[in-house]
């Protein structure tokens, strides 16, 4: 429930901040109801496949299939049917391409990325785009289009999730490795690539932060809050990088999920152009066929 509700939140700023004027609160509406169905039938999906290796955890054993709460045919049906629901209500009130993002994302998630986590730590790759996917589905339902605006915010939540999941993957190493998942904290005893991987991506957070203000999606209001909880995850990224101990991975692990509800408060109350005359922020890179492009 609180990752999907990471998701829901996500597609909410990027319908929100994806126009300066006031969203279409219906469209919005229906548009989060089609994201979270598609999530739950990614979920869902994920915990039927890994059933087995969730058992082997700590972390997830006490989840509904370890524990038999509810039947494996069951759980297949119901991921089917949400999958459906969020593909028809997107397609039908929002166009599309968020359609296509959101019922695309439950096959990347599920037939991608969740069988490549026991078999190599390249998956976290893939679960990252996974996670970046969600602001556009918002974005393109508001607009009809992808713009630069959409891939920057998308970007964000990209390299975001990776100094965040490579936090919490060494604080449960262990319990990873019992499940027999390839988490690089798991097959890193050291911790030198995982440190190295958090540092590297944490000072992609400022530039990417900024390119939110240069294409005109917040202001400067925004980017002086992003250079200051970039610098901080840099700060804490590094820190783990000295002592690689738990207490460290668990700064930046606080690090992280304090850095993006602050920053996604700030994209939303700051929202906007600096200049009156930006054009880049809705600019289409591709527009749906039966969309115009505004005038």
């Amino acid at each position: 429930m609180r990752l999907n509700a990471l998701v829901l939140v996500t597609t909410g700023v990027g319908f929100i901040v994806s126009t300066s004027s006031t969203p279409n609160l219906t469209l919005l509406a229906w548009t989060m109801v089609g994201t979270a169905a598609s999530a739950a039938s990614a979920s869902m999906f994920n915990q039927l496949i890994e059933s087995r290796r969730d058992a082997m955890m700590i972390r997830t054993e006490q989840r509904p299939l370890p524990q038999q709460h509810i039947s494996r045919p069951l759980v297949f049906l119901m991921s089917v049917a949400l999958a459906y629901i969020g593909w028809a209500i997107l397609i039908w009130k929002a166009g599309w391409i968020p359609a296509a993002l959101a019922t695309g994302n439950i096959a990347l998630y599920a037939l991608i990325y969740t069988p490549l986590k026991p078999i190599t730590s390249m998956n976290t790759i893939i679960g990252a785009i996974c996670g970046a996917i969600p602001p556009l589905v918002g974005w393109t339902a508001a607009t009809g289009s992808f713009s630069p605006g959409g891939w920057v915010i998308a970007g964000l939540l990209f390299v975001w999730q990776l100094p965040h999941f490579m936090a919490l993957a060494w604080m449960y190493r262990e319990d990873y490795a019992r499940g027999g998942f390839k988490m690089l904290p798991a097959v890193d005893p050291s911790g030198q690539v995982t440190a190295q991987t958090m540092v590297l991506t944490s000072l992609i957070l400022v530039p990417l932060g900024l390119l939110v203000t240069v294409y005109g999606v917040a202001g400067w209001w925004f980017a002086i809050v992003s250079i200051i909880l970039g610098c901080w995850m840099i700060f804490e990224s590094l820190r783990f990088l000295q002592l690689r101990s738990d207490a460290a991975a668990r700064r930046v692990f606080f690090a992280s999920i304090t850095y993006l509800p602050l920053l996604l408060l700030a994209i939303v109350i700051d929202r906007g152009s600096v200049s009156p005359s930006a054009a880049l922020r809705n600019a289409p890179v591709f527009i749906a066929p039966d969309e115009k492009i505004p005038q």
